[in-house]
Protein backbone atom coordinates (compact mmCIF):
# COMPACT_ATOMS: atom_id res chain seq x y z
CA UNK A 1 0.00 0.00 0.00
CA UNK A 2 1.39 3.34 -0.96
CA UNK A 3 0.64 6.47 0.99
CA UNK A 4 2.90 8.83 -0.90
CA UNK A 5 3.77 9.37 -4.52
CA UNK A 6 7.23 9.08 -6.11
CA UNK A 7 6.91 11.98 -8.51
CA UNK A 8 9.23 14.90 -7.91
CA UNK A 9 6.62 17.61 -8.24
CA UNK A 10 4.53 17.30 -5.13
CA UNK A 11 7.08 16.04 -2.68
CA UNK A 12 5.68 13.79 -0.01
CA UNK A 13 1.98 14.61 -0.09
CA UNK A 14 -0.26 11.75 1.13
CA UNK A 15 -2.38 9.88 -1.41
CA UNK A 16 -6.11 10.17 -0.53
CA UNK A 17 -7.39 7.36 -2.78
CA UNK A 18 -8.33 3.79 -1.84
CA UNK A 19 -6.59 1.06 -3.81
CA UNK A 20 -9.50 -0.96 -5.26
CA UNK A 21 -7.48 -3.75 -6.89
CA UNK A 22 -7.11 -5.98 -3.76
CA UNK A 23 -10.81 -5.51 -2.97
CA UNK A 24 -11.81 -6.55 -6.48
CA UNK A 25 -9.48 -9.57 -6.31
CA UNK A 26 -11.05 -10.76 -3.07
CA UNK A 27 -14.57 -10.29 -4.45
CA UNK A 28 -13.74 -12.29 -7.59
CA UNK A 29 -12.29 -15.14 -5.51
CA UNK A 30 -15.45 -15.21 -3.35
CA UNK A 31 -17.63 -15.19 -6.47
CA UNK A 32 -15.77 -18.20 -7.89
CA UNK A 33 -16.10 -20.07 -4.55
CA UNK A 34 -19.87 -19.46 -4.46
CA UNK A 35 -20.29 -20.47 -8.12
CA UNK A 36 -18.49 -23.75 -7.44
CA UNK A 37 -20.20 -24.46 -4.09
CA UNK A 38 -23.81 -23.61 -5.08
CA UNK A 39 -24.52 -26.79 -7.11
CA UNK A 40 -23.22 -28.93 -4.23
CA UNK A 41 -25.77 -27.46 -1.82
CA UNK A 42 -28.79 -28.16 -4.00
CA UNK A 43 -27.87 -31.76 -4.87
CA UNK A 44 -30.60 -34.21 -3.88
CA UNK A 45 -31.35 -37.87 -4.42
CA UNK A 46 -34.23 -38.47 -6.82
CA UNK A 47 -36.63 -41.03 -5.43
CA UNK A 48 -40.00 -42.23 -6.55
CA UNK A 49 -41.83 -43.08 -3.37
CA UNK A 50 -44.64 -45.63 -3.39
CA UNK A 51 -48.22 -44.38 -3.18
CA UNK A 52 -50.45 -45.55 -0.33
CA UNK A 53 -54.09 -44.86 0.41
CA UNK A 54 -54.23 -46.09 3.99
CA UNK A 55 -55.36 -43.62 6.62
CA UNK A 56 -53.41 -43.58 9.86
CA UNK A 57 -55.21 -44.84 12.93
CA UNK A 58 -55.12 -42.27 15.65
CA UNK A 59 -56.19 -43.67 18.97
CA UNK A 60 -57.86 -41.07 21.12
CA UNK A 61 -56.72 -41.03 24.70
CA UNK A 62 -59.36 -41.30 27.37
CA UNK A 63 -59.99 -38.33 29.60
CA UNK A 64 -60.33 -38.81 33.35
CA UNK A 65 -61.90 -36.02 35.39
CA UNK A 66 -60.19 -36.19 38.78
CA UNK A 67 -61.32 -33.62 41.34
CA UNK A 68 -60.71 -32.84 44.98
CA UNK A 69 -63.30 -30.86 46.94
CA UNK A 70 -62.66 -28.47 49.86
CA UNK A 71 -62.92 -31.31 52.38
CA UNK A 72 -60.21 -33.33 50.61
CA UNK A 73 -62.59 -35.94 49.16
CA UNK A 74 -61.33 -37.29 45.83
CA UNK A 75 -63.62 -37.93 42.87
CA UNK A 76 -62.91 -40.09 39.81
CA UNK A 77 -65.32 -38.98 37.05
CA UNK A 78 -67.71 -37.65 39.76
CA UNK A 79 -67.55 -40.88 41.84
CA UNK A 80 -66.03 -40.49 45.33
CA UNK A 81 -63.11 -42.72 46.26
CA UNK A 82 -60.23 -42.97 48.74
CA UNK A 83 -56.57 -42.24 48.08
CA UNK A 84 -55.74 -45.97 47.96
CA UNK A 85 -58.51 -46.63 45.43
CA UNK A 86 -57.27 -43.70 43.32
CA UNK A 87 -53.71 -45.06 43.39
CA UNK A 88 -54.98 -48.48 42.29
CA UNK A 89 -56.95 -46.93 39.43
CA UNK A 90 -53.93 -44.85 38.39
CA UNK A 91 -51.87 -48.06 38.20
CA UNK A 92 -54.55 -49.77 36.10
CA UNK A 93 -54.86 -46.77 33.74
CA UNK A 94 -51.10 -46.49 33.24
CA UNK A 95 -51.08 -49.92 31.56
CA UNK A 96 -53.40 -48.69 28.79
CA UNK A 97 -52.04 -47.51 25.44
CA UNK A 98 -52.36 -44.62 24.84
CA UNK A 99 -52.29 -43.43 28.40
CA UNK A 100 -55.33 -41.41 29.45
CA UNK A 101 -55.21 -37.72 30.23
CA UNK A 102 -55.84 -36.80 33.86
CA UNK A 103 -57.71 -33.50 34.27
CA UNK A 104 -57.10 -32.50 37.88
CA UNK A 105 -59.39 -29.87 39.37
CA UNK A 106 -59.03 -28.98 43.03
CA UNK A 107 -61.03 -26.59 45.15
CA UNK A 108 -59.19 -23.37 45.99
CA UNK A 109 -59.47 -24.13 49.72
CA UNK A 110 -58.18 -27.70 49.59
CA UNK A 111 -54.84 -28.24 51.38
CA UNK A 112 -51.93 -28.59 48.99
CA UNK A 113 -51.05 -31.91 50.62
CA UNK A 114 -54.03 -33.62 48.96
CA UNK A 115 -53.01 -32.29 45.54
CA UNK A 116 -49.37 -33.28 46.08
CA UNK A 117 -50.39 -36.78 47.15
CA UNK A 118 -52.53 -37.18 44.04
CA UNK A 119 -49.70 -36.00 41.79
CA UNK A 120 -47.27 -38.37 43.53
CA UNK A 121 -49.65 -41.33 43.18
CA UNK A 122 -50.15 -40.63 39.46
CA UNK A 123 -46.42 -40.22 38.91
CA UNK A 124 -45.59 -43.45 40.75
CA UNK A 125 -48.14 -45.27 38.60
CA UNK A 126 -46.37 -44.00 35.47
CA UNK A 127 -48.93 -41.48 34.24
CA UNK A 128 -47.43 -38.40 32.63
CA UNK A 129 -50.35 -36.55 31.02
CA UNK A 130 -51.74 -34.52 33.91
CA UNK A 131 -53.43 -31.18 33.38
CA UNK A 132 -54.75 -28.67 35.90
CA UNK A 133 -58.26 -27.31 35.41
CA UNK A 134 -58.80 -23.71 36.52
CA UNK A 135 -61.47 -21.05 36.34
CA UNK A 136 -60.52 -17.85 34.52
CA UNK A 137 -60.47 -14.72 36.64
CA UNK A 138 -63.38 -12.32 36.30
CA UNK A 139 -61.23 -9.57 34.80
CA UNK A 140 -59.34 -11.67 32.26
CA UNK A 141 -59.75 -11.05 28.54
CA UNK A 142 -61.04 -14.56 27.88
CA UNK A 143 -63.85 -14.28 30.41
CA UNK A 144 -64.76 -10.78 29.17
CA UNK A 145 -64.98 -12.08 25.59
CA UNK A 146 -67.03 -15.10 26.70
CA UNK A 147 -69.40 -12.88 28.67
CA UNK A 148 -69.80 -10.53 25.70
CA UNK A 149 -70.47 -13.44 23.34
CA UNK A 150 -73.13 -14.93 25.64
CA UNK A 151 -75.15 -11.70 25.85
CA UNK A 152 -78.07 -11.54 23.37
Amino acid sequence: MAFASFDKKGGSAPLAEINMVPLIDVMLVLLVIFIVAAPLLSHSVKLELPKATATPLVAKADKIEFSIDADGVRYWNSQPLTREEAAARFAAESAKQPQPEIHLSADGNVPYKAVAETLADASQAGLSKIGFVTQPEAGSKASVKAAAASKP
